[in-house]
């Protein structure tokens, strides 16, 4: 690695994730000069990939929301390609190709890229709230939540207004909640309005190559347009001087200076880097959401099972449980995930089933045991979870899935803070969101999860938007 020590930039970007390196894109096209420091050896944060056992395994990725055909005007994903010059094609999206369920007991709602499945289930299942439901859909296309001014509200408290009958409400909720609340059993109203936009409104998509296309797409139009980017290089500590980031020390020991800062590492984490704070700043802010995940790989499609579902979002209970679980794992709800369920171009398949289920954990819990335990612990979650999946999904032999399964991997909220460096392993952040991004010192700029923007393409809009707003302006 080139030495950093003593030099200046324009913009410090620490992070490189989805939104870190969309920012990082943005102001290298209009010449300014910006490095991005990453402290790990793969980009991607919370949305990026690892190998095992020689595979490639994504992490975070279940679907690229907000999916649309290239050329829709007003869309999220064709603004992206616009300001950060990349065609749409570049993404390599595919649609889901059946479709997806929320699954509750005795009931579900389908739903796919084509909005009016959901509202036709709605009218069969729940017809008094149709009206109620057309009145919230139109509430949500009309919204706008991206305001800096906009107060923080209860979704729980506003849904009534609309649906009447509280299983409906749940089964909105559960895949949305699912999907990206960083607060325990409810969720701000203006990421509701996003994430209904994103999955119900628009859709599900994902590239053949999962999230490593994404990313080796956004590299590349950052390497070709002259950023500087270093790896296993983070950021150890903020110099603050009359409210302003005076410098950063590196990890390696390495000093920088900046005209400006972008940190898209959380913003109690952020925080937690100044030397003008305490490490216990913002206790109260950090996240409670963390997960863990079951990944099975086969040797068969999951659609020769009879799972042609993109992604199941089910609970086992009326009114779904939202939090950290008292035990390890919440095994009464999650999400089931199958990447092979797209239409991908050519029809082309994965060479490869993959079976993967996700379900709240306790941080805490898995954080604290003894090494020998853990490992343990994490073999019998994963066959309690598939045990639980296969009560959902169309019924399956134990015996023959056992056959058909090549391999199987395991990660828990530890894994999550190792690898994104988010406290207690929030997945989603803090539940108290900075739509602006402004922090506390007048140079350093938030972008990504806490900003309030989800997923990835929710990512790549929050860089994007910051980078705009602080790296572009004056």
């Amino acid at each position: 690695m080139a030495a950093l020590d003593g030099r200046h930039f324009e913009v410090v970007i620490i992070g490189a994730g989805m939104s870190g390196l969309a920012a990082g894109i943005r102001l290298a096209h209009y010449g300014k000069s910006v490095l991005i420091l990453e402290r790990h050896n793969v980009v991607g944060g919370l949305n990026s990939f690892y190998s095992f056992d020689g595979r490639k395994f994504d992490v975070g990725l279940h679907a690229v929301t907000n999916f649309v055909r290239a050329g829709t005007k007003g869309a999220p994903l064709t603004k992206i390609c616009r300001q950060l010059r990349i065609q749409w094609e570049e993404f390599g999206l595919a649609p889901q190709k059946v479709g997806s369920r929320v699954v509750f007991p005795d009931v579900e709602l389908r739903f796919s890229n084509e909005f009016e499945l959901l509202r036709s289930e709605v009218a069969q299942r729940f017809p008094r709230d149709l009206e109620g439901f057309d009145r919230l859909t139109q509430f949500v296309r009309e919204y706008n939540a991206f305001a800096d001014d906009l107060k923080v509200e209860s979704t729980r408290e506003t849904l009534p207004n609309f649906i009447k009958e509280p299983l409906l409400r749940e089964m909105l909720l559960c895949p949305l909640m699912y999907y990206g609340s960083a607060r325990v059993g409810d969720m701000d109203l203006d990421q509701f309005v996003i994430l209904f936009r994103s999955l119900f409104l628009e859709g599900f998509g994902r590239p053949f190559d999962g999230v490593r296309r994404i990313l080796r797409v956004l590299q590349k139009r950052y390497r070709s347009l002259g950023g500087e980017r270093v790896m296993k290089c983070g950021v150890k500590r903020i110099e603050v001087d009359s409210g302003k980031a005076k410098s950063l020390e590196l990890d390696n020991g390495e000093v920088i200076t900046a005209d400006k800062v972008i940190s898209s590492i959380g913003a109690v984490e952020t925080r937690r880097l100044c030397t003008d704070q305490t490490e216990e700043a913002a206790e109260d802010d950090v996240g409670r959401i963390s997960y863990v995940e079951a990944i099975s790989v086969l040797n068969r499609q999951p659609a020769e099972f009879g799972w042609d579902d993109t992604i199941v979002f089910f609970s086992n209970q009326d009114e779904f449980f939202y939090d950290r679980p008292e035990g390890l794992v919440d095994a009464n709800g999650g999400i089931i995930c199958f990447p092979n369920n797209y239409d991908y171009e050519d029809g082309l398949t994965l060479d490869e089933g993959f079976f993967r289920i996700t379900a709240l954990a306790n941080y805490d819990a898995w954080t604290t045991m003894p090494e020998e335990k853990y490992l343990g612990q994490k073999a019998v979650w994963c066959d309690r979870l598939v045990s639980g999946a296969l009560q959902i999904l169309p019924e399956v032999n134990r015996l023959e899935l056992d056959r058909a399964t090549l391999a199987t991997d395991f990660f828990t909220p530890r894994t999550v803070k190792k690898f994104t460096g988010h406290l207690a392993g929030a997945v989603y952040g803090s539940h108290r969101k900075i739509r602006d991004g402004s922090t506390h010192l007048d140079n350093v700029f938030l972008c990504g999860t806490d900003q309030g923007f989800l997923g990835i393409t929710g990512a790549m809009l929050s860089g994007i938007s910051m980078a705009n707003r602080y790296g572009l302006g004056s």
